[in-house]
């Protein structure tokens, strides 16, 4: 299971047994526990795909965690971004208005148009970069602010579970 969750290969799979204690308290081992090397974890995961066991385990795992109230998820991507659109000079009668959801009384079906109510100000963060020629393990990338008038676009995809 851990192998599964965190990508590991047997070899390190091993290493990290030996170095993080959650491991070993997942696995039921004692700091004076022996912890297996990478040939008996890849025949015990050999004698569980025999016996057709693997699938059962997860379920298993899955149901546990859910009776927690976690739910486990593979492989999640988040992407987001700001779709920019041209700024609006409006008065604050017109911001107003468009809080409001309604079409200021000054626009002319044709200014009204032209306009976008949808769009909203956003702020976008990002690394500042070093300059050029600074030693960059004394610089620290300070974080911007960006204001930016558009759209926020994002999308999530979740690896279905086989």
């Amino acid at each position: 299971m851990l192998q599964a969750l965190y990508e590991l290969s047997d070899e390190a799979a091993e290493f990290q047994i030996k170095d993080r204690l959650s491991f070993q308290r997942f696995l039921g081992l004692g700091l004076e526990g022996t912890v297996p090397d990478a040939t008996t974890v890849w025949l015990f995961r050999e004698r569980l795909v025999q016996a057709k066991a693997i699938d059962k385990l997860f379920a298993g795992f899955d149901v546990a965690l859910k009776d927690r109230g976690y739910l486990a998820m593979g492989r999640e991507i988040i992407d987001a971004t700001v779709v920019p659109a041209p700024k609006q000079r409006n008065t604050e009668a017109e911001k107003t208005a468009i809080k409001e959801g309604r079409v200021s009384e000054d626009w002319k079906p044709a200014k009204a148009r032209q306009k976008d109510r949808d769009a909203r100000w956003s702020i976008k963060y990002s690394k500042a970069k070093v300059r050029e020629g600074a030693d960059p393990k004394a610089a620290k990338p300070v974080d911007l602010a960006i204001p930016v008038f558009g759209y926020k676009n994002h999308i999530g995809i979740d690896k279905a579970p086989a």
